[in-house]
């Protein structure tokens, strides 16, 4: 099967990211702050502090959802609750980043977060409906066992007065 596999690659694929995010963010905010570079009248070193408070927040996010994909790798049992609303989440996050990437950065940046984006969506999708797990409560059949439900009866027409 391809599921735990793939679960394994995009953990990985997850934390390099997040130590990628991290790294970037912390460089650019040193040279920020060396440079003593202002915008628009801006602090230079608030604006090196903000980049690497943002470069530890989305690379602690990043790794977050690896860690999501990582749990899925180890039980092989779909990501529940709030790991799948990350993993979601997640996967908007690299639809974001691969449009502003290919106008900033170019194709193969786009390629890149597309591929990251095609590897958790995946995910997400070969785990729905894994013949092995248990039915959710709208898949569960009535509790008085096969066919004895109580009927549901259509609305009556208001009658005139």
């Amino acid at each position: 099967m391809v599921r735990r596999p793939l679960a394994w690659v995009l953990a990985l694929v997850l934390f390099a990211e997040a130590l990628g995010v991290a790294a970037l963010n912390w460089i650019l905010g040193i040279l920020v702050d060396r440079q003593e570079m202002s915008l628009a009248g801006l602090d230079p070193h608030l604006m090196a502090v903000s980049s690497k408070i943002g470069g530890i927040v989305f690379g602690l996010y990043f790794a977050l959802c690896g860690l999501v994909a990582l749990l899925v790798a180890l039980r092989d049992r779909a990501p529940a609750g709030f790991g799948r609303v990350l993993l979601i989440s997640v996967a908007v996050v690299h639809a974001l980043l691969g449009a502003f990437a290919w106008g900033l950065v170019g194709p193969t940046a786009f390629l890149a977060m597309v591929v990251v984006l095609g590897l958790v969506v995946l995910l997400l999708m070969t785990y729905d409906g894994r013949p092995g797990e248990p039915a959710g409560p709208a898949d569960a059949g009535p509790a008085d066992g096969p066919g004895g439900g109580s009927p549901v009866t259509p609305p009556t027409a208001p009658t005139a007065p």
